[in-house]
């Protein structure tokens, strides 16, 4: 069973103390407009990468999703997780086309779903019902510890995690759909018609692929266990310092971005330069890959190896 703790998230007291402390860390927030470069430059590439490789062999282009597409499309998820904590332009608009503009690359429509539950996530981190990143119970025992179910169960991550607002409908009564979320559907799928006729159906799987396998069975897919799961700890959250932050825009500094979720990626380090006081002492990891792997051979790991907190507030069919 998931590791029960009677307290708050760690997140707000280590925010209150390094702010007590580190006043100058709130030099540190806001939007960061040069984001907004990477993101055109980054869809442009995927598109023109899947042009190019759609001449070559079916193998090709797989070895080409897995190797060098997987990277890109995990940099453009980074980015739209910038973008879905307004942290590419002032105000809440244009965040929101920048996230869809991710989306033409990644070739399903996440931007606004996520947007939706991820915000959930940090309000409610570790509760249970509202937490959309926690897996639902009747999944987790139907992972178990299997080593095999396991690797599947990473393979399919996507899936999974497309599925999680169904818990939320189920508990609370969360409609899964809003007007963006539709938005976001039509534009997407409308540019997925316009690369397979204009670019071709190969520069689309290749594009597919490249999003399948930057959220599943993959050294980037220790990514999404590393951030919140672990045997035998009871922090919330877990910081990544190795050297694949270099392409996915420090994304492993997950811990300082619970801390202060208005720190844009560029400015992470920083933040845990500001107050080794704080970070040093907690657990990290160094190797995404050994992240995946201990999950799917120790026996230990499952869907359950998490942190679960007592709900804050009442939740509300209307939140979100």
């Amino acid at each position: 069973m998931y590791t029960q703790v009677n307290t708050d998230t760690e997140h707000l007291l280590r925010r209150r103390q390094i702010l007590a402390a580190h006043p100058e860390v709130k030099r540190l927030m806001g939007p960061y407009p040069l984001s907004a470069a990477w993101v055109v430059g980054l869809v442009a590439a995927q598109i023109g990468i899947g042009a190019f490789v759609g001449a070559m062999p079916w193998w090709a282009i797989l070895i080409a999703a897995y190797v060098v597409g997987a990277f890109i499309s995990h940099a453009l998820y980074v980015l739209l997780h910038e973008c879905t904590h307004d942290l590419v332009f002032e105000g809440k608009l244009g965040n929101r086309i920048f996230g869809i503009l991710c989306d033409l690359a990644l070739v399903f429509p996440s931007a606004m779903a996520f947007r939706k539950y991820h915000l959930l996530h940090h309000r409610h981190l570790g509760e249970y019902v509202m937490d959309p990143d926690i897996v639902g119970e009747r999944e987790a025992n139907l992972v178990g510890n299997s080593t095999l179910r396991k690797a599947i169960w990473i393979l399919l991550l996507s899936v999974s995690q497309a599925l999680r607002p169904n818990k939320l409908k189920r508990m609370v009564g969360m409609p899964i759909y809003d007007r963006w979320i539709v938005a976001n559907m039509l534009v997407v799928v409308v540019a997925d018609v316009l690369i397979w006729v204009y670019v071709g159906p190969a520069a689309l799987a290749y594009m597919a692929l490249s999003t399948f396998f930057a959220l599943g069975l993959h050294p980037l897919g220790g990514r999404w266990i590393q951030e919140h799961y672990t045997p035998d700890s009871d922090q919330d959250t877990f910081s990544y310092y190795g050297p694949l932050n270099r392409v996915c825009f420090n994304m492993g500094y997950h811990v300082e971005h619970h801390d202060f979720a208005n720190v844009p990626w560029a400015h992470l380090p920083k933040l845990n330069a500001l107050a080794p006081e704080q970070y040093d002492k907690l657990k990290s990891y160094r190797s995404w890959t050994a992240v995946v792997w201990r999950f799917i051979t120790d026996p230990r790991m499952s869907c359950y190896s998490r942190v679960v907190h007592p709900p804050r507030v009442a939740a509300t069919a209307k939140e979100a």
